[in-house]
């Protein structure tokens, strides 16, 4: 087996050589103030670098190990890095960790400033992106702006190449905070001196998909190593339970994040389906010898928002055709939605002459050229079809009220916030008879059919478009059911993945 071979670090120019003394002393001394020992001298060389992380550091404690390269490079390190730099310590001293610090120092990285940080550290990195809002984007967003208000919480993002965790720059607090802001405002500026944070006996959640290969990476070797308290929100496991649906190669990517959670302490599913889905992935890590996370079923809210006059009268606008009632899809239109067989179910219905009009609302995805080939072709036919995008909140809940019903049926969902919020509207639904769905349909509302039976699609559109006792009853018992707000979700998911709720408290696994 060969020996993995490190390039030695170029020799620093003179300009270099100061700038690094001083932001060595600087960490140093943060280092020390963190782990509570002695402050070391001033560290210019290799040589006092390593008599002060051999008078700092505890050099068989792994998590000092990757707190020490962590906040000496500004970067987090990887698995392989932590297991390579703690095993050559335990026989050769400081040197090993002084040669990976060394090959990691950059003048990028000597030009950001460290701040160890405690308390609660939210990950909001793709939520604060971006203006566009998915439905992930829309839980990650509503939990993390209520986590804001409690003491001690810092949301935080990461930097190019997800090498470091940083603090938000002033247009991405205020995205999440207000969901407003413009891409120009998003993008970063080069004399930007960035805050490089590294948790440290911290809590570090994570409310949405963090499936990036350089963050997996680095969030696994926190998890394993660091010692902080660790939690995520639990979408589903859609890319391993059913990956046909899903982009090619995204299967790969997302195993890499089941990588990093496998180390993470808890994980609140988004219903009872995905608690499923996860504590079966759970079960299976006993083969490779780790526990894994404590997992629990924490539901999504089924809550609506109150529409102003205007985003009615815009949603009419854009929606309404003439007399003929409409029927609204609401998701994007990747395979997974199953689109077109909603596309193959109103055709059947318009060909026996029922009058509607159907109305799709998301953005493009991946693997939506048949969809929209496909509805293109309809339009050319006359149908009453069209698709519909960049709609603000106000107006998709306006237009939920407008629609005599809606159409979900999913091939998976980890919860299906469509059909949440439309039965939260009053609006009934047509959606899948498995998995979240039906649990959602379980409160009344809805009529629950086998998505892949195209004509079991078409005879419940059919129903709600033809009996209109039958349509008022599932009104009246949508309008009946339990309510359920976005303060209650955030607070019962950061009892769990924060607070002090214990497994044994809850019904979690262990």
């Amino acid at each position: 087996m060969r020996t993995r071979l490190r390039r030695p670090a170029p020799a620093p120019e003179p300009e270099a050589d100061d700038a690094r003394r001083a932001v060595w002393t600087e960490r140093c001394l943060e280092l020390a103030r963190v782990l509570g020992v002695p402050a070391p001298g001033p560290v210019g060389s290799s040589a006092e670098l390593s008599d002060a992380l051999r008078r700092t550091v505890d050099l068989t404690d792994r998590a000092q190990v990757w707190l020490a390269l962590a906040v000496l490079t500004a970067q987090l390190p990887d698995e392989a890095s932590v297991v390579e730099v703690a095993r050559g310590c335990e026989f050769r001293g400081a040197g090993p960790l002084v040669a990976e610090i060394e090959r990691r120092t950059s003048p990028e990285g000597l030009g950001r400033r460290v701040r160890v940080g405690q308390g609660v550290l939210v990950d909001v990195a793709h939520t604060v992106s971006t203006p566009l809002m998915t439905g992930i984007q829309r839980v990650a967003r509503e939990t993390a702006r209520r986590w804001l208000a409690r003491p001690d919480v810092v949301p935080v993002s990461w930097t190019p190449g997800f090498t470091a965790i940083r603090e938000l720059t002033p247009a991405e607090h205020g995205l999440l905070v207000s969901g407003r802001a413009s891409a120009s405002e998003l993008a970063p500026r080069p004399d930007d001196v960035l805050t490089v944070v590294v948790p440290w006996r911290a809590t570090y959640l994570v409310p949405e998909l963090g499936a990036e290969p350089g963050r997996t990476a680095a969030l696994l070797a926190l998890a394993r190593f660091s010692g902080n308290r660790t939690g995520a929100i639990g979408f589903d496991l859609v890319p391993i339970t059913t990956a046909e649906t899903t982009q090619r190669g995204f299967a790969a990517v997302f195993a890499r994040n089941l990588a990093a959670v496998r180390y993470f302490d808890r994980v609140a599913a988004i219903s009872q389906a995905a608690c499923t889905e996860y504590e079966g992935w759970r079960h299976m890590l006993a083969a490779v010898g780790v526990a894994g996370p404590a997992i629990r079923s924490v539901p999504l809210p089924v809550h609506a928002a109150r529409p102003t006059p205007e985003d009615m009268a815009g949603a009419r606008e854009r929606f309404v055709v003439g007399d003929l009632p409409t029927v609204l899809v609401v998701g994007s239109h990747e395979p997974r939605k199953n689109h077109l067989a909603v596309l193959h179910a109103a055709e059947l219905l318009w060909r026996e002459g029922l009058r509607f009009s159907l109305s799709f609302v998301g953005g493009n995805a991946w693997g939506s050229d048949a969809f929209q080939a496909q509805l293109a072709a309809l339009v050319r036919a006359g149908r009453p079809v069209d698709s519909q995008r960049g709609l603000s909140d106000g107006e998709l809940w306006a237009a939920y009220r407008l629609a005599r019903f809606t159409v979900f049926p999913s091939l998976n969902e980890g919860f299906g916030l469509p059909v949440a919020e439309s039965l939260a509207a009053g609006t009934p639904v047509v959606t899948s008879d498995f998995g979240s769905m039906a649990e959602l349909a379980a409160d009344g509302g809805a009529l629950t059919v086998d998505p892949r039976d195209d004509h079991a699609v078409a005879d419940a559109m059919r129903r709600l478009l033809t009996d209109d006792r039958l349509l008022e009853d599932l009104r009246r018992d949508a309008e009946a059911r339990p309510g359920r707000d976005w303060d209650q979700y955030a607070d019962e998911a950061w009892s769990w993945l924060a607070g002090t709720a214990r497994p044994e408290e809850t019904g979690a696994p262990r």
